[in-house]
Parts: structure tokens; C-alpha cells; sequence
């Protein structure tokens, strides 16, 4: 659901490196990912974990909603 509101692909930086948000996708462990993409490179990154750029893209409060009822759960 969250993919389908949210608008890909959009750049943010991790650890002070701008990489590309292609898709989120769900793990064998039911975790929710960004894949990132740099110099064609693909990384997972927990959606928990992720810095959203400023302006965030559309959707982002899919994001954070998300990460609010996650933290409901703990």
C-alpha cells in the first residue's frame, strides 16, 4: 500500500550520500525496505531507518504513519 501513495523514485542521502529511492519492498522477515540505489549499486535500508529529504516526496506521510504505529507497537 505504501508504495502505491508514495511517489518514487525520489533522492535522499544516507550517511551524507545521496542515493536514489527505486521501490520499497517487504523481506522475508516482514521488514519494510527502501532498495536504494548508487553509482548502480543497490542497498536494502529499513523504512524505519530511512532520512527523507527535504521537501519530502509525495506520500511521505504513508512513512510516517508507519513509523508512528511501529512505535505503538514497542
Amino acid at each position: 500500500m505504501m508504495e502505491d501513495n508514495l511517489r518514487l523514485p525520489f533522492e535522499t542521502e544516507i550517511f551524507g550520500l545521496k542515493v536514489t529511492v527505486e521501490r520499497i519492498d517487504l523481506t522475508e522477515g516482514d521488514e519494510i525496505v527502501a532498495v536504494c540505489k548508487r553509482s548502480g549499486k543497490r542497498q536494502k535500508v529499513p523504512i524505519l531507518d530511512l532520512s527523507l529529504p527535504s521537501p519530502p516526496p509525495e506520500g511521505a506521510e504513508w512513512i510516517a504513519a508507519y513509523r508512528y504505529w511501529r512505535r505503538g507497537l514497542q
